[in-house]
C-alpha cells in the first residue's frame, strides 16, 4: 500500500472513531440536556446540539476521506501557495466574524445618528431585524469569500450560495426556538 494512501486510511479511521466516541460517549456524559428539549410545551435547544453538529461534520469528513481520498505519488506537498491559501481563508473567516460581531451594533449606532433616536443594541438583539443583521452580513461574507477564494473569482453564484446558506441556518436555528440568540448576540 502506498504511504499516502495508508496515511489517509489512518486519518480517516481516527477521525471517524473520534466522532463516534464524541457523539456516543463524551457528549452524553458531559452535557445535562439532549439535542433538543421540550420544557413546559416550549422547544429549546439542549446543551449537546452544537457539539453533536460538530461531531456529525467530523464523521462526514472522516467518512469522505475513507471513501474518496486516493493517495498518489504525484500528490502536491505543502508549499507557499497552499499556506497562502490557508492564510487567506483564515483571514476571510476572521473578517466575516468581525462583521458578524459589529454590524448589528454599528447599524443601531448609525440609525441613532440619522434619526436622533436612543436605541440600544443590547435591548434589540433578540428582535427582528436587528438580531439578523450581523449574523446575515458576516455569514454571507464568510461563505461567499471562502467560495470565491476556492474558485479564484467572485461570482453571483457564490453570493447566492452564501445568502441561501445563511437563510437556511436562520430557519433551522432561530425560527424554531424562542430563546436562542444567533451569534454573536449572546455575547453582546
Amino acid at each position: 500500500m502506498h504511504q499516502t494512501r495508508k496515511t489517509h486510511l489512518i486519518l480517516g479511521v481516527v477521525v471517524v472513531a473520534f466522532a463516534v466516541f464524541l457523539m456516543g460517549v463524551w457528549i452524553p456524559l458531559d452535557t445535562t440536556t439532549g439535542v433538543v428539549e421540550t420544557v413546559r410545551r416550549q422547544t429549546v435547544i439542549g446543551d449537546s446540539l452544537a457539539p453533536m453538529v460538530a461531531g456529525v461534520f467530523l464523521l462526514i469528513g472522516g467518512a469522505l476521506v475513507l471513501l474518496f481520498e486516493r493517495g498518489s505519488p504525484d500528490q502536491p506537498q505543502v508549499d507557499m501557495i497552499n499556506l497562502k491559501f490557508v492564510g487567506l481563508v483564515a483571514a476571510t473567516l476572521a473578517f466575516g466574524f468581525l462583521i458578524m460581531r459589529y454590524a448589528g451594533p454599528l447599524t443601531v449606532w448609525a440609525t441613532n445618528m440619522l434619526s436622533g433616536g436612543a436605541l440600544e443594541y443590547r435591548l434589540l438583539r433578540d428582535t427582528a431585524p436587528w438580531k439578523y443583521i450581523g449574523f446575515f452580513l458576516g455569514g454571507v461574507f464568510a461563505i461567499t469569500g471562502v467560495i470565491s477564494l476556492t474558485e479564484g473569482r467572485l461570482s453571483a453564484r457564490a453570493l447566492g450560495i452564501g445568502v441561501a446558506a445563511i437563510l437556511v441556518m436562520i430557519a433551522l436555528y432561530d425560527l424554531p426556538f424562542d430563546d436562542l440568540l444567533l451569534p454573536p448576540n449572546g455575547d453582546v
